[in-house]
């Protein structure tokens, strides 16, 4: 059954009612009125979803009711109903903001196909604004985790760079929470309501990163076979976040400059210029100062990069915030996992403070998620969280070796964990695991893993 209302408008009574009754039958919720002026009243009386009106009546026609309508409230939905010599009444109307048109005598069966893809496209727009608005809530910058000195100086420049147009370019350890803060500029910024559109250079092979960047043309290369527009295209007019810059290959440095220099740029395997408007925030967790001095990132590229510089402390830096993360992470996990789980012992939680989380903010929400779904009881205690984590303890008497080995072999079986869930796809394990592949790789060479 339908749960949409439709105000039917049509000064022919036996018509008004013919329509009226057949959308009844259908499970619509029907208004009726015989003129627009009687339609405008009723609009504002009642809630409707879409209105069904005829274009020619006497006083107020159906152009004109549209009009009214839509300046009254533009999200409200109108079909024009008009007689078969009458075409331009329809077109006038789409002009002006009509979803649709029927022509008379109205068919009910292409009625019910013009009201269902009229109203199915009105709750697609419905629910689209809905999660964009859960979205810019979720990562404005008032309902970022903060609770120290540290973060509170990140967000207040970030603030303050949001409104620009510059460059932002975000330093920091894995996990930190960078993406957050640049969707938080993003949202914050003049270009809000435009695209957000990010890409991890990391995560991409080295021979990739120019098309996927840049886009291709049709037969630029083997398997082209149609033109394909890049991340900067994809992002014009809104906000491209390039992840784990530092990975950038260095024969597509050159390109990288010229676009953030001049704006402009060519697909792979193309000659046609392609001008942009794009605000570029990057990230990255490696020291680009020495990897200037080893010859693997140009020193002009890291300038127009460096415009507005922010470094992201990791989660042992700002430890008073931990707590403040294990509430949100419970309440996230319990409700994803319909459980009663929201707090956890005194003794688990100054085990968690006592870490020190190579893998950051990322870590920490790991650890809460593998709690709330091993957990037997509705409070997490210390024997809910990783094994190594309660070793930590030991370091207080010196036994620092045991503590080590203790977490060297939770890397290991995190790892190992991550790579069965992940079909051996590293890139994906290394998502998971809150690291880069690179990081992922050297851990696997570290503990002689295949």
């Amino acid at each position: 059954m339908n749960q949409e209302s439709v105000l039917v408008v049509d000064d022919e009574k036996a018509q008004l009612e013919t329509l009226a009754g057949y959308l009844v039958k259908q499970g619509y919720t029907v208004f009726q009125a015989e003129s627009g002026a009687q339609a405008l009243s009723l609009a504002q009386q009642e809630y409707v979803d879409l209105v069904l009106t005829d274009m020619r009546m006497p006083e107020v026609n159906g152009l004109e009711l549209l009009q009214r309508l839509k300046t009254a409230n533009p999200e409200i939905a109108v079909v024009v109903m008009t007689a078969f010599g009458n075409i331009e009444d329809a077109v006038k109307a789409m002009q002006e903001g009509a979803e649709d048109y029927l022509q008379k005598p109205i068919d009910l069966d292409h009625l019910d196909i013009v009201l269902h893809k009229v109203l199915e496209r009105r709750r697609l727009i419905s629910e689209n604004r809905e999660l964009k608005k859960a979205l810019r809530t979720k990562f404005e910058f008032k309902n970022i985790i903060s609770g120290s000195a540290q973060m509170e100086e990140v967000l207040n420049i970030a603030g303050r760079a949001a409104k620009s147009k510059a460059t932002v370019l975000l330093r920091g350890e894995s996990g930190t929470g960078k993406e957050v803060l640049a969707r938080a500029i993003h949202l914050a910024g003049p270009r809000a309501e435009k695209p957000f559109v990010p890409v991890n250079i990391a995560a991409l092979p080295e021979n990739l990163v120019e098309s996927e960047l840049f886009g291709f043309e049709k037969g630029a290369f083997t398997g082209a076979d149609r033109q394909r527009k890049g991340r900067f295209e994809m992002s014009h007019t809104g906000t491209l976040f390039i992840d784990e810059v530092g990975d950038v290959p260095l024969s597509s440095q050159v390109k990288l400059l010229r676009v953030l220099q001049e704006r402009s740029f060519e697909r792979v395997g193309g000659s046609e210029t392609v001008q942009v408007d794009v605000r570029v925030i990057a990230a990255t967790n490696q020291d680009l100062e020495a990897k200037i001095r080893e010859g693997t990132f140009r020193e002009d590229l890291f300038y127009r990069l460096n415009v507005i510089s922010i470094y992201v402390p990791p989660l042992r830096e700002r430890k008073t915030e931990i707590p403040l993360f294990v509430d949100y992470f419970l309440r996230k996990y319990s409700e994803e996992e319909s459980t009663e789980i929201n707090s956890l012992t005194k003794e688990a939680l100054d085990v968690l403070m006592k870490y020190e989380y190579p893998g950051n903010v990322r870590e920490l929400e790991n650890i809460i998620q593998r709690a709330v779904v091993l957990s037997r009881s509705e409070v997490i205690h210390t024997d809910d969280l990783l094994p190594y984590l309660g070793s930590q303890t030991e370091t207080d008497t010196g036994q620092k070796g045991a503590f080590v080995k203790s977490v060297e072999q939770l890397e290991i079986n995190m790892i190992n964990e991550a790579l069965q869930n992940a079909n051996g796809n590293q890139s994906e394990a290394a998502r998971s695991l809150g690291i880069t592949e690179r990081h992922l790789r050297y851990k696997l060479k570290k503990y002689g893993m295949k």
